[in-house]
């Protein structure tokens, strides 16, 4: 089933939303629940204010706390409370007025209204009841049966028994001198029912804000879907167009998020398919043409033998088999050249003396560049020069290296082997002198059919497979062939090989 991408972002922000409202409910009920605890003790310890006044009071008058009675301790400071509680409701109700004896002959005076009693203290208010739903380790029970009252040194004199719930406390002082603390049991979560209360008004509006991140979500993912799909659009219409052959095809890559960064990957893929449908294009052109020529040239001959134009003479046969030398020479080539393509190269490496086989080889082009007016300059041997390769393969990269110098050096000239070791490689070097090669061809000769203007062109023979060729040879045997400027005007070909162990 396929799934928009507007419909993934509406659901990947509506659930980003939903989560981040039900972590903030969460997090908002930990947090009142605490914060009413912290209030509901503090309020409870403000309520002892009157009792800890007494406790003083009496403490100053003993001076110790025989006063608590042994027996009925752990109820004596309810009835305390209880009893404290009476004497404000006593000192409250007002005092009757006096009545005037019947003989008494009073002139009647006007009504003095009699001063206001000054008010009563509010009376705490009750302890909450018990919340159903609360959990069974939290204590509900009401103040009176939570507090402990402890002396100086700590110890319980009355009240509850100190357990494991924490417990928040209020010095008892007599002149600047702690004598003793009362405590209340505090609980992990407040039984206070108007903590539960806005708890439940918190649950009540879920729903809006429920509502309220579908909307915000579909919203923002209606923008977000808009704001990525006009790009993946034209990369998805780009691609079709890759595949329908419009190679040219080309995106707007301004973005600077990862889409612009995929679209100037595209614009480079797109490049490189045009350079290889331009390559095959001109692979097929330059081949059909290289492989026209000798066939054409050895079907004329042919015609001409057989229509008596010529005699079949030992001349005209070597000529013709010189022309099918070149098309077998070509086709070698071009065969090589593609099994190299695919990685199908056939390389038998083994250890070998790359120098000994480079001199080996330049001996034999000896007699022919003294022939072309060619001095051959061969330099010391390296101090190692032991290479894993494949000889057969090497020869016939050296035999195409010292062909293209003989070919293309004018006489007179010279043609100079030597060998560098540095960092664990041997790089063999073959230079020749003038003509040159111009700088923009320099990194074009490794390409397939490609021949240098000027000097070095198709007068002087050759397919342009050579170097080629030998680019392909060497990277199949873990080699690089490079092409440069030459000290003594010509070309520098260097063979860079990793020195074996």
């Amino acid at each position: 089933m396929k799934i928009s991408i507007g419909l993934r972002l509406f659901a990947s922000v509506l659930l980003a939303i939903l989560a981040v409202a039900a972590s903030a409910v969460f997090l908002l009920r930990q947090n009142v629940l605490e914060s009413f605890g912290d209030y509901a003790v503090q309020i409870e310890l403000d309520r002892l204010e009157e009792l800890s006044t007494d406790l003083a009071r009496r403490y100053a008058r003993h001076g110790n706390w025989d006063f608590v009675p042994a027996a009925g301790r752990r109820e004596w400071i309810a009835r305390e409370l209880a009893r404290l509680q009476a004497e404000r409701g006593t000192r409250a109700l007002p005092a009757p007025a006096p009545v005037a004896p019947a003989s008494a002959v009073v002139p009647a005076l006007p009504a003095v209204p009699a001063p206001p009693a000054p008010p009563a203290p509010p009376l705490p208010p009750l302890p909450p009841p018990a919340i159903d739903d609360a959990p069974a380790l939290e204590d509900t029970s009401p103040l009176q049966s939570r507090i402990t009252l402890f002396d100086a040194a700590g110890t319980p004199i009355a009240g509850r028994p100190p357990g494991t719930l924490p417990l928040a406390r209020r010095a008892i002082s007599v002149d600047g001198k702690t004598v003793g603390t009362l405590a209340v049991a505090r609980t992990a979560r407040p039984a206070d029912a108007l903590a539960y209360a806005f708890l439940e008004q918190i649950r009540a509006s879920l729903w809006p804000i429920a509502a309220a991140g579908v909307l915000l979500s579909a919203l923002v993912s209606v923008l977000l879907a808009a704001h990525f799909r006009r790009p993946i659009g034209r990369l998805a219409q780009g691609a079709r167009a890759l595949a329908d052959g419009r190679f040219d095809t080309r995106l707007s890559d301004t973005r600077s998020d990862e889409l612009g960064e995929l679209a100037g990957h595209f614009n480079a893929l797109a490049a490189r398919l045009e350079g290889a449908e331009e390559a095959r294009r001109q692979w097929t052109a330059d081949t059909s043409h290289e492989l026209r020529t000798p066939l054409a040239v050895l079907r004329a001959q042919l015609e001409a033998v057989q229509d008596g134009v010529r005699s079949a003479d030992p001349a005209h046969v070597a000529a013709m088999l010189r022309q099918v030398l070149a098309l077998s020479k070509l086709i070698d080539e071009l065969y090589a050249l593609a099994r190299a393509d695919v990685g199908a190269l056939d390389c038998r490496r083994e250890p070998l003396d790359l120098w000994l086989l480079a001199d080996e080889e330049a001996q034999s082009f000896a007699g022919r560049l003294h022939t072309a007016a060619l001095v051959l300059d061969i330099g010391a041997a390296p101090s190692s020069a032991r290479v894993l390769a494949d000889p057969d393969r090497m020869r016939q990269v050296l035999r195409n290296l010292f062909e293209n110098s003989l070919r293309y050096t004018s006489a007179p000239g010279r043609v100079q082997l030597s060998a560098r070791v540095a960092d664990g490689q041997i790089a063999l070097i073959i230079d020749d002198s003038a003509p040159g090669v111009p700088d923009a061809a320099l990194d074009r000769l490794g390409e397939r059919f490609y021949r240098v203007d000027a000097s070095r062109s198709r007068a002087g023979g050759g397919a342009g497979l050579g170097l080629a060729l030998c680019t392909r040879l060497a990277e199949a045997q873990g080699g690089r062939l490079a092409f440069a400027h030459s000290p003594t005007g010509g070309l520098r070909v260097t063979l860079t090989f990793g020195l074996q162990p």
